[in-house]
């Protein structure tokens, strides 16, 4: 009978184990100076605009950078970075630099065609670049002060935490040249055009 109740209890403490590394409670808070966190404990006394949530664990290890810091993983997850940007265009080398120095991963797509002009229309509002988009939070044109804002608001480490990153400009892609078909050799002999005709003489 023991043995049956000692069981029971093994199996409840798996099921309780399992469903607690099912999902993980992430909290974001602010502290009085005004600095957004993204904590998995929960957040001090004096801590306001609480916010929790559950991330199922499966969702979170199966995600890209499993070894960056939990922190990152979140805001990545939850708020992912989106530049678009054009070449030779210097505003948006500079908003490159500092996600770059800030080391946050982003995705950056060149706007060099139609189909990217589009995109950007319907993820901004406008062809305005560079444009950068953290989650759903828009920003048109660079503003640095206004950047790390809202890299802040999103959870993400401070510059200086994580290591630089070294992502380059996206490389545009060149039309392809068109082959033209070789023009055709006009015929040889007495017949090619332009040719005087030979008439014969009487003997």
């Amino acid at each position: 009978m023991f043995g049956m109740i000692r069981v029971r209890m093994a199996l409840a403490l798996a099921i309780a184990f399992s469903a607690a590394a099912a999902a993980q409670q992430l909290y974001r808070w602010t502290d009085e100076k005004g600095r957004v966190h993204v904590t998995d404990t929960p957040p001090p006394a004096g801590a306001k605009d609480v916010q929790s949530r559950r991330i199922p664990a499966a969702a979170s290890a199966s995600q890209a950078g499993a070894n960056d810091p939990y922190a990152l993983q979140v805001a990545r997850k939850s708020f992912p970075v989106t530049l678009y940007s054009t070449p030779g265009c210097e505003a948006c080398d500079e908003a490159r630099k500092l996600l770059n120095a800030r080391g946050v991963p982003f995705k950056e797509i060149s706007v060099n065609d139609e189909k990217q002009l589009e995109e950007l229309k319907k993820a901004v509002g406008s062809n305005s670049v560079p444009s950068i988009v953290v989650g759903s939070t828009v920003q048109k044109g660079f503003e640095e002060a206004i950047y790390h804002r809202i890299l802040d608001a999103a959870g993400y480490p401070k510059t200086g935490i994580l290591p630089p990153r070294s992502q380059e400009e996206p490389k545009a892609i060149e039309p392809q040249t068109e082959v033209q078909p070789a023009p055709e050799s006009p015929p040889a002999g007495p017949y090619a055009p332009g040719a005087r005709a030979q008439v014969p003489q009487k003997k």
